[in-house]
């Protein structure tokens, strides 16, 4: 196989408009699981612009094509949160099925994809009427849900069955259920769109398919297999993978990196397919975002209630921001 370099970033998703809004300034949105609200960052200063008031257990992240919306999946809510961008306020929510946990957004910006993690199945809904486009039977604990980027298939991971879930975009039909890593978490396009990076936290490992025919072309582990990849960020250079900190042997792999109960951020060269940095950041990485000239790279530190702020020239943090209760999911809008 001819593997294309990129890289990624690991720690731990509309309406189309008359055209693109642009927000004065860049900003970045926080979700708070616990806290039950998001917080607006602005990358410029660091500084906290908003907090926004949602419902109960917000965790994914996705954003209108037109950038005018943000969408959040309420998972104690049964729906998705909507979100005018400009008034920094939820404006209606869309019933979205038992427990949403991950929402995505087709490219057309018509149609809210999200995982339904305790009825185990992946819904489709009209961002525009909210009607249930459909609902499918996927594997057990569905979590990560990605849409291809020509709109045509939606991937749906499955942490207890160990598998990817390949949907018809249009009619929910599986097409294809695939075997990957223990405890597949998330799924992330390569920037041309022809492969998909399937992170496995439990095992440790990154599984690579071919978006075309929808088969493995291969698997890699991170590190020593120990470290627990679950979200995931992408440039044309590196990949970046959040480490859950939450499970047995993770101290004992960053001792021997010598961070010592730190959670890190792993630097990966997918062409040699290897670890090439780790950044130490704070409690259990789980969201992960890339400014758009991948010049810094943020991470919610879960269990540290802060977002770090990474400079990727250095790898080094630069600084931390205290957020709500929680923080699970990051959402950059340029």
């Amino acid at each position: 196989m001819t593997r294309a370099r990129y890289g990624v970033l690991l720690a731990p998703l509309c309406l189309a408009g008359a055209g693109p809004a642009r927000t004065a300034d860049p900003q970045l949105w926080v979700s708070n699981e616990v806290g039950n609200t998001i917080t607006v960052i602005s990358p410029r200063t660091n500084a906290v612009r908003a907090t926004i008031a949602v419902g109960k257990r917000p965790r994914g992240l996705a954003l209108s094509p037109d950038k005018r919306t943000v969408y959040v999946a309420l998972g104690q809510d049964d729906a998705v949160g909507v979100i005018d961008v400009a008034k920094a306020a939820m404006t209606k929510t869309i019933a979205a099925g038992r427990d949403p946990e991950l929402v995505v957004v087709s490219p057309d910006g018509r149609t809210l994809y999200v995982s339904n993690e305790e009825i185990a199945h992946a819904s489709a809904i009209d961002a525009g009427s909210g009607a249930m486009r459909f609902s499918t039977p996927v594997g057990v604990e569905p979590e990560g849900i990605a849409v291809s980027p020509d709109g045509a298939k939606v991937y749906v991971t499955a942490e207890t069955s160990n598998t990817v879930s390949v949907l018809d975009a249009t009619t929910g039909r599986v097409l294809r259920t695939i075997h990957v890593g223990e405890n597949p978490r998330t799924v992330a396009f390569s920037p041309d769109g022809r492969q998909a990076y399937v992170t496995a936290e439990a095992g440790g490992n990154v599984t690579i398919l071919d978006v075309a025919t929808d088969s493995v072309l291969g698997q890699f582990p991170i590190r020593d297999g120990k470290t627990k990849p679950v979200r995931t960020a992408i440039n044309r250079l590196r990949f970046v993978l959040g480490d859950s900190a939450e499970h047995p042997g993770f101290v004992e792999t960053l001792a021997r990196s010598g961070y010592r109960f730190v959670p890190p951020v792993e630097v990966v060269d997918l062409t040699a397919r290897k670890v090439i940095d780790t950044i130490p950041v704070g409690k259990r990485p789980w969201g992960i975002a890339l400014s758009p000239d991948a010049r810094w790279l943020y991470t919610a530190d879960g269990r540290s209630n802060q977002v770090s702020v990474i400079d990727t020239h250095t790898r080094k943090v630069s600084a931390t921001i205290p957020v709500g209760d929680r923080p699970n999911d990051l959402l950059y809008i340029p």
